[in-house]
């Protein structure tokens, strides 16, 4: 019986998931429960759309290394301080992305809190972007498969390129 309770409840939930925002409906239904989405959040197809927008990757700087999407910003979460995009304009469009969205979900607060007009969470974070495709480069510039996926726990959601776990 509790199976049957569980099963229905599984079903239920993914009919109640966004549609459209990331491939898996898994995935989908674990970023709904872990984001509270304050901050407006954009997908991948909506940003590869966006264009001009300015990119603030809110990973560690040893994920950051492995690789990011190109032309990103490295930003930091842990220490994290404003002082670092003092030098953005405040009405340019600005996505912040971590692994999966929670991170930098938590910066993008941050930035509107400090008077940044446009700033969106990508949906799903640098898993998803790969996930989908697009390609990252590395700490050279170079294109690369390798993608830090956090920890093993959060890497079942990189269903593409090479984990590359670093030091951790």
């Amino acid at each position: 019986m509790q199976k049957l309770i569980l099963i229905i409840f599984l079903f239920l939930a993914l009919l109640s998931c966004k549609p459209g925002l990331v491939e898996s409906s898994g995935y989908n239904l674990l970023l709904q429960n872990i984001l509270d989405e304050q901050v407006p959040v954009i997908s991948v197809a909506q940003l590869e759309q966006l264009g001009g927008a300015i990119l603030l990757d809110s990973r560690s700087k040893e994920e950051f290394d492995v690789s990011h999407i190109s032309k990103a910003i490295f930003v930091g979460f842990d220490d994290f301080d404003v002082s670092r995009v003092a030098n953005l304009d405040k009405s340019q469009p600005i996505v912040v992305y971590c692994s999966v969205g929670y991170r930098s979900e938590k910066i993008s607060q941050k930035l509107r809190n400090a008077g940044f007009k446009d700033v969106r969470n990508l949906y799903g974070g640098i898993f998803e972007w790969v996930n989908q495709g697009n390609e990252v480069v590395d700490s050279k510039g170079q294109n690369t498969s390798r993608i830090h996926p956090y920890s093993i726990t959060w890497g079942i959601w990189l269903r593409k390129g090479d984990k590359d776990y670093g030091t951790n």
